[in-house]
């Protein structure tokens, strides 16, 4: 498959040059943190989220099944922005390769159930953000179904954002358990009420099967914007 080269970048280090060896150490270590596991996707079609994990990213391609992308990653000096290609998985999830090496973050394999407190992470005009959000069940729906935050009332559709459980709320701990993948208005008792749906883990494991591959991927390319 033939790769496009990356898109220019801004240099993070433009003030000048770095003076001394532990000051490039120090800023080798900023670079290499996750400031934020979500992920901007740009097709011809538009932009949607996704996230970076340990077998790869992972989207819906709702705004193109194929084709080019660039994919924007938020490292700890501020985003970096690579060309790719969308490459199908499998039940509505899409992936992509990029030749430097992202902070990922894990999968889970547990099933949330009703009544659980999950971390909801996303991106949008006003910047990365984070929520906690309950997950709730109704019997005419099979999946997940999420509180919209206040963040999120009255505001565009975050697709693509990462649902994540965690020890204590601990950023570091962090595993996807799902991605958001739109609203749903349901007829209640007390009215019409509206979610957020997701898929989780039984969708999830696919990327795990398509990456077989894993060990033999090739190696990663360090450049010195990314450094």
């Amino acid at each position: 498959m033939t790769r496009r080269s990356p898109a220019p970048l801004v240099p993070h280090f433009a003030r000048g040059l770095l003076a001394g060896a532990l000051t490039l150490l120090t800023s080798c270590a900023g670079t290499r943190s996750m400031a934020h596991p979500t992920l901007i996707i740009e097709t011809r079609g538009g932009t949607e989220l996704g996230v970076s994990t340990d077998y790869g990213i992972v989207f819906l391609g709702r705004t193109a099944p194929a084709g080019d992308a660039q994919i924007t990653a938020f490292f700890g000096d501020g985003p970096s922005v690579e060309s790719s290609l969308i490459e199908p998985v499998d039940g509505g999830l899409y992936t992509a390769e990029v030749e430097i090496r992202l902070p990922s973050v894990p999968l889970s394999h547990v099933e949330p159930r009703a009544g659980d407190e999950l971390l909801l992470m996303g991106h949008d005009d006003r910047g990365p953000w984070k929520r906690t959000v309950r997950v709730r069940t109704d019997p005419r729906v099979y999946g997940i179904l999420l509180d919209v935050p206040a963040r999120l009332e009255g505001a565009a559709d975050q697709v693509g954002a990462g649902l994540y459980e965690s020890d204590d709320g601990d950023l570091s701990t962090l595993r996807l358990v799902g991605l958001v993948t739109g609203r749903l208005q349901l007829e209640t008792e007390d009215g019409p009420r509206e979610y957020l749906t997701a898929m989780g883990p039984q969708h999830l494991w696919r990327l795990v099967t398509h990456r077989r591959d894993l060990d033999k991927r090739r190696r990663w390319i360090y450049r010195e914007d990314i450094l």
